[in-house]
């Protein structure tokens, strides 16, 4: 049984909105997922972020629990029960404890935190930071609009332009940023409705507003020791849609089936350059 397990197994570094978009399409589809994150995640959309299982101990997203596991004990368990482990592993030491057949880098940190391609027999990586074919065997455009999802295997992923896309005739008004360091305090909850010029949390002692009205749909978690600058709050102006707020969105199950193609396309092309190769031998 062990061994069968050991030929499905994929890593994904990051447990954020968008890798768990991935993360859900992954187990659904059969493969044994294993999600490794920080000590501190700074997800903004908590609801569907298994990265919250770092905080809570585990977490459900549409019918798919992970939970936080901390050895190979655990982690067996839960892909037994058909669970998804996350632990904390920002260096990546699982990597080389299990030699995934498949590691998928969903951190979106714009750049690359040692992720490399020899790492597993297909690596995959989200968004800009990648050169697919030499750091990764390909690379998901994760930048909105026509390209969103394609799957590149020479170059990289459309530049960071620090503008996020366009939701309901809005887009930088949506998204707000820490103006400082500090400690956040929340007075506002994800899934309220919030009007413009309404204070949503505290950084310290100064005030976090938003600009528009609409449905506060993603608020990093209370307590959050967070740097200026730092993505802290999302507001949809799609009021009427509360259930964005609990469920994976569009952009992310996207890009999860730019993944999902990316592994079936090198794992059809890597099967039939064995085929290829018995031939010549026979």
């Amino acid at each position: 049984m062990i061994n069968n397990i050991y030929k499905n197994i994929v890593i994904v570094r990051g447990g954020g909105d968008l890798a768990s978009g991935t993360i859900h399409k992954l187990h659904r589809s059969g493969f044994k997922i294993l999600v490794l994150e920080t000590y501190n995640p700074t997800s903004i959309r908590r609801n569907v972020c298994y990265s919250e299982a770092i905080y809570n101990g585990k977490i459900t997203i549409e019918n798919t629990t992970a939970i936080k596991v901390s050895n190979f004990n655990e982690i067996l368990k839960c892909w037994q029960n058909n669970k998804i482990p996350i632990t904390v592993d920002p260096h990546g030491k699982f990597i080389e404890i299990l030699k995934p057949k498949i590691l998928v880098d969903a951190i979106l940190a714009k750049k690359n935190l040692g992720t490399k391609i020899n790492m597993a027999e297909i690596t995959i990586a989200l968004g800009p930071g990648f050169q697919a074919g030499k750091d990764v065997h390909a690379v998901i455009e994760t930048m909105r609009g026509h390209n969103l999802a394609r799957i590149i295997l020479k170059g990289e992923a459309m530049k960071n332009t620090g503008i996020p896309g366009e939701i309901g005739g809005y887009s930088k008004e949506r998204v707000i940023y820490s103006p400082g360091k500090g400690t956040i305090k929340n007075v506002r909850e994800i899934g309220d409705f919030v009007s413009s010029g309404e204070i949503l949390a505290y950084v310290d002692n100064l005030e976090i507003k938003t600009e528009i009205n609409g449905l506060l749909r993603g608020l990093i978690r209370n307590g959050s020791k967070i740097e200026k600058g730092l993505k802290i709050a999302d507001v949809d102006p799609r009021c009427h849609e509360i259930k964005n707020c609990y469920t994976i969105s569009d952009k992310a199950r996207n890009i999860a089936g730019g993944v999902l193609e990316a592994i079936l396309y090198f794992t059809n092309k890597n099967t039939e350059s064995r085929l290829n190769l018995w031939n010549k031998i026979s």
